[in-house]
């Protein structure tokens, strides 16, 4: 396991967020877009925070509770609390080390819709840092819908997975190739 990489994955997903931050003013992040989104950057993004702050009280508690999320009103809709946050959430996820990411830890989550019981799962650290990520992007991309509707631009690497900019890199390169030889 690399945790190096590992401990950049979340440090680059929570920077986009930064990113995101510093790109939207204090009035756009609050308010609800119109639908069909009907919701607001700083919902989603709240909920990106909540799920990265449920894995580190678990990591204290050993027990990743995704259901107790905070829900904290002031992450969704005061920019500044959620700069602090982020940037409180990447000093503690960059000094994990390898033996860190190999804790075993259980995650209570409900995930089925007809059963009211939550969920108990035995997972390890690493796995649940990878969640988060790929959590975060998900919601990046409906924040991306969202900033559509106040026409707000974002990076185009924003709420796109890495292995789908992997993808298009290389498709990209096997057009320049085929254009090439075709001279």
């Amino acid at each position: 396991m690399n945790a190096n990489a590992l401990a950049a994955s979340v440090r680059d997903v929570l920077e986009q967020g930064l990113q995101l931050l510093r790109e939207t003013d204090s009035e756009t992040y609050k308010t609800v877009a119109p639908a069909p989104h009907a919701a607001s950057i700083g919902q989603h993004y709240r909920h990106v925070l909540d799920h990265f702050l449920c894995l580190a009280e678990g990591m204290v508690s050993g027990t990743v509770n995704y259901d107790e999320r905070s829900r904290d009103r002031a992450l969704e809709t005061d920019r500044n609390a959620a700069q602090k946050k982020t940037e409180q959430l990447i000093v503690l996820f960059s000094g994990l080390r390898e033996k860190e990411l190999k804790e075993r830890y259980s995650v209570l989550y409900s995930v089925g819709y007809s059963n009211d019981e939550a969920l108990v799962i035995e997972t390890f650290l690493a796995r649940e840092l990878a969640f988060c990520v790929s959590h975060a992007i998900h919601h990046f991309a409906i924040i991306r819908l969202v900033c559509s509707s106040f026409n707000l631009q974002l990076p185009i690497e924003f709420g796109v997975a890495p292995s789908t900019l992997k993808y298009r890199a290389a498709q990209a390169g096997a057009r320049c190739s085929i254009s090439s030889n075709s001279l």
